[in-house]
């Protein structure tokens, strides 16, 4: 089949969309064989599933919440028919493309359903770029497909497929589509490189529609909790000290405010005050004198100064500032001082005061070099680094994995628990769905199991991992299921051999499928009903 012949088997949508594209002049992802990577889904056909009861865990209701499937990804997640559209977040960790895992069957071109795995991608193979993304745009498209309108997907990759991971996502997801770019740290900084030394790796995120996505907050970290303290015995209960002053305004928010305890002119420097001129009008009349509106200087703004008070009116002013002193003194000492105050003593520069019921509950991470968290906007997570410190190193994620099943599991390469417990709390609502379709060692399904524990959520996972077939290695039932059932009940490998409960139970449970060889007839007839997958 040529690239050509693979365009009467797309859909009127995907035309609509590719002529859209060539008319507009907009960038368009070509790569040899992308037509036929395009209808590669359309083709795949769904397997029945054998439940494997010796390997089911948990309760017959626990293992209703949860699956683990043992079969190729495309293939399973076309079977799961009855999940479209019912998913909320997608996490996804595929091949890196670095020459060691990786295979492709070139049959697959012409039969999708072929169940070779193909030889080894190696770094020398010359269109070893092509093979990784003719494996991925279909299963990024199903991806797409299983999402709930308001579903996200995060995509962990390095820089060998970056880019080309990010121009499919833009196409398939649609570059308005995108949430945002995670950079995190993998592992501490070495002198190992002769240009730059490799720390982080990226995690793409895209919503299926990002007007109706919604991120999340973070569990306020105790660094951010310690900044609020109640020196005043505050009736609002806890503060920080804040900025009274913003980047932007306009000249008429550049005026002066006078302290009532030392008569001071205080301006916002090249800034701008970043409230209502009657607001902080307000405030500063909660030190127990009168304030009005002077304009001190030609063509400035007028400044909010004592009620009185005027620079020229030497003896006067002597007596309105004692007075105000002594009642600010005053106010001072009895505690549950104004929003906007000067310092514990009076004498400082005006600040404001912001209360903790006021903070939202959480918040995204900054990038590395900016520390404080409490004021990033969550609507928008753009591009961000997360440092080891908050997403957790790739030597984490192999220690993680080697204390709950021992050593000898050969994974050398294993995401931390603590990335993807974020992501899930970012993207996936207290009783949503997660899907891994590489569930490699099954981290995703651990930090489910973690954060249904540790905050109380009712999330659920479906899990598909293929395992090592060239190797003989099903893991999905031996390291993959090893890892949930001890993470589920708490056994751990012990020096002396046997398995022995050393953890708290996580609890909860899955059942666990095989994807067999067999066509699921009626899945195939509820798919050819639907218009939007052809049969």
């Amino acid at each position: 089949m040529t690239d050509l012949d693979g365009l009467a088997l797309l859909d009127r949508e995907d035309l609509i969309a590719m002529i859209k594209r060539m008319v507009n002049g907009g960038v368009s992802l070509s790569f040899y064989g992308k037509r036929t990577a395009m209808e590669i889904a359309r083709r795949v056909r769904p397997r029945v599933t054998r439940r494997i009861k010796e390997l089911h865990v948990g309760t017959p209701e626990e293992q209703s919440k949860n699956l683990l499937i043992e079969g190729e990804n495309l293939r399973a997640m076309v079977t799961l028919y009855k999940y479209r559209g019912q998913i909320d977040l997608i996490v996804a960790d595929p091949p890196y493309n670095t020459g060691q895992y990786f295979r492709y069957n070139d049959r697959w071109d012409e039969d999708p359903n072929d169940p070779d795995l193909g030889t080894l991608v190696t770094l020398e193979d010359g269109s070893r770029h092509t093979k990784w993304m003719k494996a991925m745009l279909p299963r990024l498209q199903v991806m797409k497909s299983m999402l709930k309108p308001q579903g996200v997907v995060a995509v962990c990759i390095d820089d060998n497929e970056l880019f080309d991971l990010g121009l499919m996502m833009d196409e398939v997801f649609g570059e308005d589509n995108r949430l945002g770019i995670i950079n995190w740290q993998k592992t501490t900084v070495k002198n190992d490189a002769s240009h730059i030394s490799a720390v982080t790796e990226y995690v793409l995120v895209y919503a299926k529609s990002k007007e109706l996505a919604k991120t999340s907050l973070l569990p306020r970290t105790e660094k951010s909790n310690v900044r609020f303290s109640n020196p005043d015995k505050d009736k609002r209960g806890p503060w920080k000290q804040d900025n009274l002053t913003a980047a932007s305004g306009n000249r008429k928010s550049a005026y002066l405010i006078q302290s009532p305890f030392t008569g001071e002119l205080h301006g916002p420097g090249t800034r701008f005050w970043a409230n209502k001129k009657s607001t902080i009008k307000a405030w500063l009349e909660g030190w127990s004198s009168e304030y009005e509106e002077v304009t001190l200087e030609d063509d400035a703004p007028s400044d909010l100064v004592l009620k009185g008070w005027r620079p020229d009116a030497d003896d006067k002013n002597t007596r309105i500032l004692e007075a105000a002193k002594a009642r600010a003194k005053a106010k001072l000492e009895e505690g549950n001082w104004p929003v906007l105050y000067f310092g514990h003593d009076g004498f400082g520069k005006p600040v404001r005061k912001t209360h903790e019921e006021l903070v939202k509950a959480g918040a995204v991470p900054l990038t590395f070099w900016v520390e404080d968290d409490d004021k990033l906007d969550p609507a928008a997570i753009e591009s961000v680094s997360w440092d080891s410190a908050t997403s957790g190193r790739s030597r984490d994620g192999i220690e993680e994995l080697t204390s709950i099943v021992g050593r000898g599991h050969g994974f050398d390469t294993v995401k931390p628990l603590k990335l993807i417990k974020k992501i899930i709390q970012l993207w996936c609502p207290a009783t949503g769905v997660v899907m891994d379709p590489y569930a490699g060692s099954g981290t995703t399904g651990h930090a489910v199991l973690e954060l249904n524990k540790a905050t109380g959520t009712a999330r659920r996972f479906i899990l598909i991992e293929q395992g090592r077939q060239d190797n003989g290695d099903k893991y999905a039932r031996t390291l993959t299921w090893r890892r949930l059932k001890n993470a589920i009940t708490g056994e751990r490998p012990d020096t002396s051999g046997p398995l022995k409960k050393l953890a708290e139970p996580l609890g909860g449970g899955f059942e666990f499928r095989m994807l067999t060889s067999q066509i699921d007839a009626k899945t195939v007839l509820s798919m050819k009903k639907d218009e939007h997958m052809p049969s």
